[in-house]
Order: C-alpha cells, then sequence, then structure tokens
C-alpha cells in the first residue's frame, strides 16, 4: 500500500494510461486524495486505495482516466 505521506499537494495524477487527469490539493484524511477543482469549480475524491506508485513526483492510479472521473467522489468520505 501507498503511504500517503508521500502525496503532496501539487502533484499531478496520471492514470494507467499516463495521462494527467487531475491534480492532487491534499490528503483527506488517511486514505482519500482530495483533488484541485476542476473546471466547473468543484473538488472530487478519490481512495489512496486506487494509487499504484508514486515516482518521478506524480501520483500514478491502476485505472484509465474517464474510469476513474466516473467513479470518483464530489463528497469528501466519512470518517
Amino acid at each position: 500500500m501507498t503511504n500517503p505521506d508521500q502525496i503532496k499537494p501539487d502533484m499531478p495524477i496520471v492514470c494507467s494510461q499516463d495521462g494527467q487527469f487531475a491534480t492532487v490539493d491534499h490528503m483527506e484524511g488517511a486514505n482519500s486524495i482530495k483533488l484541485k477543482k476542476d473546471k466547473a469549480g468543484q473538488h472530487h475524491y478519490i481512495p489512496l486505495i486506487w494509487v499504484s506508485s508514486v515516482i518521478d513526483g506524480k501520483v500514478k492510479i491502476d485505472r484509465p482516466g474517464d474510469q476513474a472521473v466516473k467513479e470518483w467522489s464530489s463528497v469528501s468520505p466519512m470518517f
């Protein structure tokens, strides 16, 4: 599992096809990443379990970007 301390604000998030689809705003608790606002001004959240690696200053996830966009959450996870 990825260490949440490796994930820093402003890191690009790249999908399994190596395209950037989001940017880290910050870690939200220990298990969720809050993304910077999209073009509509909305924050989204992805679970830390999607992260396959943090390397070369990028957060890489385990799925294509279009799938991630369909599955991300627009509400902060409950802790």
